[in-house]
């Protein structure tokens, strides 16, 4: 009897192991930046709030009036952080001023591609 549980948590293990990644595509993340963000948000260096570069940085670590709950969050923006920031930003970051959620999962995925591939 002592296996079966640990059989079990193996196969699910590789299971989520073996479920494959959502496809990401950066030209789609740009045509929603376009559509849904950039009322907001720029990519253009020098501007303010800029996305650009944001993959590695830290949260509210640029020139802008950041949410004092995102100045302490302690949080960098990498790819996961951002897809939990995104799904919910209120419940990652409470007394965040972004409040529009990016509930689909594949839009959410090819936003953060092209966020990721604009670099310094």
């Amino acid at each position: 009897m002592r296996c079966k549980p640990r059989l079990l948590a193996l196969s699910l293990l590789f299971a989520a192991a073996a479920a494959p990644a959502l496809a990401q595509d950066a030209a789609a993340g740009a045509a929603f930046f376009k559509q849904r963000c950039q009322s907001c948000h720029t990519v253009t260096p020098g501007q303010a709030p800029n996305l650009y570069g944001v993959v590695g940085r830290k949260a509210a670590s640029t020139t802008f009036g950041y949410s004092p709950a995102l100045k302490g969050s302690g949080l960098t923006w990498d790819a996961a952080t951002l897809d939990k920031f995104l799904t919910s930003p209120m419940k990652l970051v409470p007394g965040a001023r972004m409040l529009i959620p990016v509930t689909d999962p594949k839009q959410r995925a090819d936003l953060i591609a092209y966020l990721a591939s604009l670099k310094k």
